[in-house]
């Protein structure tokens, strides 16, 4: 049974930096799309930012230029750096990874930004 588990999220000031991993485990599969979503209090699930097997990244232009997105293929987890936090960041961060038509979730971290 494929899991994804995240790294803990945390309490941030504003213009911080925190990193986030996904380890996806249950499966020797390298997923094609691997990738982070957000949601806020009272907002939907939005996708922060996605990369492919072969490394093309894309980003939500609210975090361009602030997130990095990238890969381990061969540990089959994903990271995310983020800098330059901003209270609007504040959310909870799901993982997920997609594969052939089959999608994977996380159960999500939470991440604070304080102003």
């Amino acid at each position: 049974q494929v899991q994804l588990v995240e790294s803990e999220g945390g309490l941030v000031q504003a213009g911080g930096s925190l990193r986030l991993s996904c380890a996806a485990s249950g499966t020797a599969l390298v997923f094609n799309n691997m990738g982070w979503y957000r949601q806020a209090p009272g907002k939907q699930r939005e996708l922060v930012a996605v990369t492919v097997r072969f490394g093309s990244t894309d980003y939500d232009d609210s975090v361009k230029g602030r997130f990095t997105i990238s890969r381990d293929n061969a540990k089959n987890t994903v990271y995310l750096q983020m800098n330059r936090l901003k209270p609007e960041d504040t959310a909870v961060y799901f993982c997920n990874a997609r594969h052939l038509g089959m999608s994977y979730w996380g159960k999500g971290t939470l991440v604070t930004v304080s102003s």
